[in-house]
């Protein structure tokens, strides 16, 4: 179905430690998480805040592992500070990534997101006015070209609880922005959390999209999460994600399409849960079984 020459597959350290709610995975060390990674059968990850700082150091324990450096998560604040702020703090994170052999930054804006906050997620996420759209859009064409300057991409990451949710929000980002600088990360999970289903967006953005997050998603939590005006914290915490094929989401017709269009890129695993709960080793060899056997990779 997909072509294995043309994916990497990976997983997201975030499984093992919850960067924006430390007590999550507290336990878990860096040395565990790249290793179970390994084991399980990845070989690639994103970077976690528990990741050694010196790109030498990270090598060399990534080598032994076998794993590479797929992207690492990326908060601009483009509606919200100076551009040259964003700007600066850019930079930095490109050129650590291209020194670990990346060639995709994922770009999330975080101006006035409630991700963290103790706020209901659905009701209280923000709602950008045109001239933060428009700071948005020309910020995020900046950083496509500082991208492009070490032959790199950013990959736009669409995410509850911020301005760029639904499928509408990210319709408008696309049209405000050039294709050939800023691109899509596909993250099946916050698109069928924000709108109950995630194909339609795949179908439209195709062409554009240079990363992808499977995620899947348990229903019946994220349907308690909306009903009880919980929080995204919450929601992680009470288990409304999963790994591709425990939860909701059809992942059939997404590889599908995938497959379809020759997709070239990374195919990362992405399911915040609460380690204690949800054994991080466990569920990632059922999402490699999984992804092995209804994507053929």
């Amino acid at each position: 179905m997909i072509n294995k020459n043309n994916v990497k597959l990976g997983i997201a350290p975030i499984a093992w430690t919850n960067d924006d709610m430390p007590d999550l995975g507290g336990e878990n060390t860096f040395e565990q998480c790249v290793s179970e990674m390994a084991l399980a059968g990845f070989t690639g990850t994103e970077v976690g805040n528990k990741y050694p700082k010196d790109t030498g150091v990270l090598k060399k324990a990534l080598k032994m592992r076998n794993l590479e450096v797929a992207s690492a998560w990326f908060s601009s604040f483009l509606t919200t500070e100076p551009y040259k702020t964003t700007e600066k703090k850019f930079i930095e994170h490109r050129d650590f990534l291209s020194e670990m052999g990346a060639d995709v930054i994922v770009v999330s804006e975080q101006g006035r997101s409630i991700q963290k906050a103790n706020t209901p997620l659905f009701e209280s996420k923000p709602v950008f006015s045109e001239e933060e759209w428009k700071r948005l859009s020309n910020g995020l064409n900046h950083l496509g070209k500082l991208a492009q300057e070490k032959d790199m991409k950013i990959a736009f990451h669409h995410h509850m609880g911020t301005g760029v949710q639904t499928s509408e929000e990210v319709d408008k980002l696309m049209s405000l922005t050039a294709s050939a600088l800023v691109h899509l990360l596909y993250d099946s999970g916050h698109l069928y959390f924000s709108d109950k289903e995630a194909v339609s967006l795949l179908d439209k953005y195709i062409d554009r999209i240079a990363h992808v997050h499977l995620k899947d998603v348990r229903d019946d939590i994220a349907t308690k999460i909306k009903e009880n005006k919980l929080t995204f914290k919450d929601a992680v915490r009470l288990g409304a994600f999963t790994v591709p094929g425990d939860g909701t989401i059809d992942f059939q017709p997404i590889f599908e399409k995938l497959g379809k269009v020759d997709y070239r890129g990374w195919l990362l695993v992405e399911a915040e849960q609460d380690p204690q709960r949800a054994n991080p080793l466990e569920y990632a060899l059922f999402a490699r079984r999984y992804i092995k056997e209804t994507a053929g990779v």
